[in-house]
């Protein structure tokens, strides 16, 4: 299943991210085990040092270059530029003064299909700045050239950009108010906003989803699995392991069903074949507004609970640090009354 884009474009429904998964050759093996169960979207980002890999799974695949969804991130990385860092995402000729030259591979791919700002704090000076950057690539490479642009030599030319085209650019982990900045002087709208998202923030973040909605902004979700994967033991395990039950389904799938339910795309990850078959496989899942209900409410719950355990964790801070101190005065023979 796909989501749509305001611009006409379509972008599938589950991604496998490479945030947790390293650099060298495993990196690799886990892209091309992805691809091979039935993933048709990779979301990498310069960042996460492994778009080289990725792009080798990509290339090894054997499928056609429309036939894969890849995204990626301007991270900041090396304090470079939106547009150098593209181009250092891509493709690159080095020319040497004797006419070869040597291919130098990241993703390796003459365009992307999503270019994201990971941050607001990236988007330098300020985000209106970043977003005319943004919008003059998507604006080269707005038109896709039937057949593979050629290399162009240039006799000792250092460094030779070979192609750079783009479908669509978004952004990630931006909240309202900076959505709301983006789209004053916008004249393409983002197309997409990755976020966190799972039950324990869901209230939080929910504000952010409808004004996407509103805007024909796909919001991304990352991280849907925490409460199982890092937060286990907490509200939501209730209801997501008593719906997985009554389908006869994998807790984790309840958790990426609950996501598609909030309309948003989802980027997962897994080292395991066998779950990610079972992530492309939630797709299917359809749960009732019963059950979303029930995981809605726990995740709110979980969520108090965190708020109440980082107020007594803050206090008890403050009240060591007196403690300390008038320990220290009375040392000193300081009265402080």
């Amino acid at each position: 299943m796909d989501a749509g884009f305001a611009a006409g474009t379509s972008i599938p429904s589950v991604a496998f991210g490479t945030w947790t998964l390293g650099g060298g050759a495993q990196a690799t093996d886990y892209v091309e085990q992805a691809i091979s169960v039935g993933f048709s979207h990779i979301d990498t980002a310069q960042s996460y040092r492994n778009e080289e890999e990725a792009g080798k799974a990509i290339r090894e695949s054997g499928l056609a270059r429309e036939d894969l969804y890849i995204t990626t991130k301007f991270s900041g990385r090396d304090g470079l530029d939106i547009e150098t860092s593209i181009k250092n995402s891509l493709k690159f000729l080095r020319f040497r003064a004797n006419g070869f030259c040597t291919v130098l591979l990241q993703l390796g791919v003459d365009y992307v299909d999503l270019y994201l700002i990971h941050h607001p704090r990236l988007a330098t000076p300020d985000i209106p700045t970043a977003w005319a950057k943004m919008e003059k690539l998507k604006q080269d490479g707005l038109v896709k050239s039937a057949s593979p642009t050629p290399f162009i030599r240039f006799e000792d030319s250092p460094l030779t950009f070979c192609s750079a085209r783009r479908r669509s650019i978004g952004v990630s982990n931006f909240g309202v108010p900076e959505l709301q900045i983006l789209l004053a002087s916008a004249k393409v709208k983002p197309a997409a906003n990755q976020i966190l998202l799972h039950p324990y923030v869901h209230a939080r973040q929910s504000p952010i989803i409808e004004f996407g909605n509103a805007h024909g902004i796909v919001s991304e979700a990352y991280s849907v699995l925490i409460p199982l994967t890092h937060q286990p033991g907490g509200p939501v395990d209730k209801p997501v392991n008593d719906i997985a039950s009554r389908l006869q389904v994998k807790p984790e799938q309840v958790l990426l069903a609950w996501a598609k339910s909030k309309g948003v795309v989802v980027v997962t990850s897994s080292t395991k074949e066998e779950r990610l078959k079972g992530y492309l496989a939630a797709g299917d899942l359809a749960l009732t507004a019963d059950d979303v209900a029930a995981i809605d409410a726990a995740g709110a719950k979980g969520a108090r609970r965190q708020k109440v355990r980082a107020f007594v964790s803050r206090v008890a801070v403050v009240a060591l640090a007196a403690a300390v101190g008038f320990g220290v005065c009375g040392y000193l023979g300081i009265d402080l009354i």
